[in-house]
């Protein structure tokens, strides 16, 4: 492990529900919080290295989460949703929703005494953070959401390429997770910002090393949660903080459609869209991520009620 403050030790809190978090708390406590919440079947170390420690240089303490059913924290016991609910988006009523993986964020928060913070997720993690600021809007400073959508169906629905190879078979040991990662990212990164397969497998290895649990039957569960959650445009329509939407032009995740739902859906948001950039953060992408992420939460924090894209 490395002396960077993004490698700080892996801590729990174990909420009122009985779910643990596994979370990282990296940065000075005095400085003002950035939460991060990482996207479907992501643990917190995708969130990487460089990102925390840009934000931590920036002058950001940044607590950043393992949702429930990935990584360190607790392996839900309902039973997942067949394929065939899945691709036909009829989930089982007997999972979890984003509002449960929500309150499980904010039950971080609550467990670090923390009041409000500057609320970050990407994918389904943007979703997440969309319903942490409608929900809870006295705990958030300011929204980022990254490559994420409204969850209407004739928006950000990813292409049928994507839904293929999100098919196949699910991986059984640390190798076939690394090869499935880099499959899939190589799929949806965007052109104009090819993986480097190196770095990309090491991540991949270390959330299956960090994995508590099965990462395909939670995977799915999280589907689940994001189809159980529906069509949340009316929902978004009631986020009052501060909101930045971040997507590229070539995702084939989560298609553009998606930002410009969320933009349209909350008042005031800010859009960025980057050209050439698919569903993820190469290093490449993280000066400039990080910029707008950190010049938001900034301006926001001396009292801007928005802030201007230049």
């Amino acid at each position: 492990m490395s002396d960077s403050p993004a490698a700080d030790i892996d801590q729990f809190a174990t909420l009122r529900s009985g779910v643990t978090i596994c979370f990282r708390d990296a940065g000075s406590k005095a400085d003002p919080v950035i939460l991060l919440i990482a996207g479907l079947g992501e643990d917190l170390t995708f969130w990487t290295e460089p990102v925390v420690d840009a934000l931590v240089a920036h002058g950001f303490r940044v607590v950043s989460v393992d949702n429930r059913d990935v990584g360190r924290s607790t392996f839900m016991t309902t039973p997942a949703p067949a394929l065939w609910r899945q691709v036909l988006a009829r989930p089982r009523r007997d999972g979890y929703t984003l509002a449960d993986m929500a309150r499980d964020a904010v039950g971080v928060l609550d467990h670090l005494g923390i009041e409000r913070a500057h609320v970050v997720g990407r994918s389904l993690g943007g979703m997440i953070a969309q319903t942490i600021a409608a929900t809870e809007p006295g705990r958030v400073l300011s929204l980022t959401s990254i490559y994420s959508t409204t969850g209407a169906r004739n928006v950000g629905q990813p292409a049928r390429s994507t839904i293929r190879l999100l098919m196949g078979p699910d991986a059984r040991n640390r190798t076939e997770a690394v090869r499935a990662h880099l499959r899939i990212t190589r799929h949806i990164a965007g052109k104009e910002y090819p993986i480097d397969d190196a770095a990309e497998a090491a991540i991949a290895a270390r959330g299956w090393d960090r994995s508590a649990g099965d990462l395909a039957a939670g995977s799915a569960r999280q589907i689940q949660a994001i189809q159980l959650a529906g069509d949340r445009t009316a929902e978004l329509a009631r986020i009052t903080a501060p909101t930045l939407v971040i997507n590229g032009d070539r995702d084939l995740m989560v298609a553009h459609t998606g930002g410009e739902a969320t933009v349209s859906a909350i008042r005031k948001a800010q859009h960025v869209v980057i050209p050439g950039m698919g569903h993820h953060m190469p290093q490449a992408l993280v000066d400039p991520i990080t910029q707008y992420i950190f010049q938001h939460a900034e301006r926001v924090g001396t009292g801007g009620s928005h802030v201007q894209i230049s």
